[in-house]
């Protein structure tokens, strides 16, 4: 770190600059395949989130693997031990999105943003227990707030739906465990991104489609009416490539970042989906109650952004760096 910090200000504003862009782009990319996923799923109610998790794995594999061919990107070609090299991430991947689309399904948007802030938590402590990151004062306060105000959303949710619920709070679990793992893979597995991206998607491939065939959600797919609706297959296919799109920005966030900053982004970009989200879908009731937890877990998002991506100032830097007191650490510290 030491070498890093004397690299001079030409070197931390790319080092910031990658981090800031890496969190943007992941926030757009989870903001458009929510309300992508939430429009194929509930205003045209297509039957499985099963397939359309088929869908999105198929175009990751698809999409790296012609990249791969052409030279455009590069990641290790397949060996026997690949898979003890990124396990556990591929199950943890897999259900991930299986569950999470699940969620998206059943919960109206501002009600699935609020439950999933409890990944937040989730993830400080797997990264205290696995990875060794102690989070300061300033980031415990950002975080205790948003999961405050979620548990103060949730407490009124005139739309309860306890399957809905039960996806949700999988979902979080998982996105705690793969930002953390995805972490520690990228620092030790030597895999690279495409490679995690692409690996991840190969192995859980098989599983998947014979477990959607056993659940029957391949036939109820293949026999939905609205594939003639050329808006509606515009939509699924843009779901499918989201997914990829959004899997590789998890990567990069996390890589330039921490996997608590990565689920914090997410959260970030719920802001969006949650006022959004009352006009998507139909499902949404609205109480004061709930309301009010929400903009607290807002409030919460908007601190630790703040804390997070402040630029150092002269004075922290000359000093030895005292505003780095403030954010997360680093992985790699």
């Amino acid at each position: 770190m030491g070498a890093m910090d004397g690299a001079g200000n030409g070197a931390d504003g790319v080092t910031h600059l990658m981090k800031l862009s890496s969190a943007l782009f992941y926030g757009m990319a989870s903001f458009l395949i929510t309300v992508v996923n939430k429009t194929v799923l509930t205003s045209y109610q297509f039957p499985s989130f099963l397939v359309l998790s088929l869908g999105q794995l198929a175009a990751s594999i698809v999409v790296l693997f012609l990249g791969k061919r052409f030279n455009i990107v590069k990641f290790p070609d397949f060996s026997r031990d690949i898979p003890r090299r990124i396990f556990p991430l591929p199950l943890i991947y897999l259900g991930n999105m299986m569950f999470g689309l699940g969620g998206t399904q059943a919960l109206s948007l501002p009600m699935f943003a609020a439950l999933r802030r409890f990944s937040i938590l989730m993830t400080m402590i797997l990264e205290l227990r696995i990875l060794g990151i102690r989070p300061t004062t300033a980031v415990q306060v950002s975080v205790y707030s948003m999961v405050g105000g979620a548990l103060l959303a949730a407490s009124d949710d005139l739309s309860f739906n306890l399957h809905g619920y039960m996806f949700v709070m999988i979902t979080n679990a998982l996105t705690a465990a793969n930002g953390v793992y995805m972490k520690k893979k990228l620092d030790t597995a030597d895999m690279g991104k495409y490679g995690l991206m692409y690996y991840n998607s190969l192995f859980m491939f098989v599983p998947a489609l014979i477990g959607t065939w056993a659940c029957g959600d391949l036939d109820r797919a293949f026999e939905f009416p609205t594939w003639d609706d050329p808006f509606f297959v515009a939509q699924f296919l843009l779901s499918c490539v989201m997914g990829f799109i959004l899997s590789y920005s998890t990567i990069l966030c996390t890589q330039y970042n921490s996997a608590l900053t990565t689920t914090i982004v997410g959260c970030l970009k719920n802001i969006s989906v949650t006022y959004i989200g009352m006009f998507i879908g139909g499902d949404y009731v609205f109480s004061w109650l709930n309301s009010i937890g929400i903009n607290i877990s807002v409030a919460g998002s908007l601190l630790y952004a703040y804390v997070t991506f402040r630029k150092k100032t002269p004075a922290a830097a000359s000093s030895g760096g005292d505003d780095r007191k403030l954010l997360l650490p680093s992985a790699s510290g």
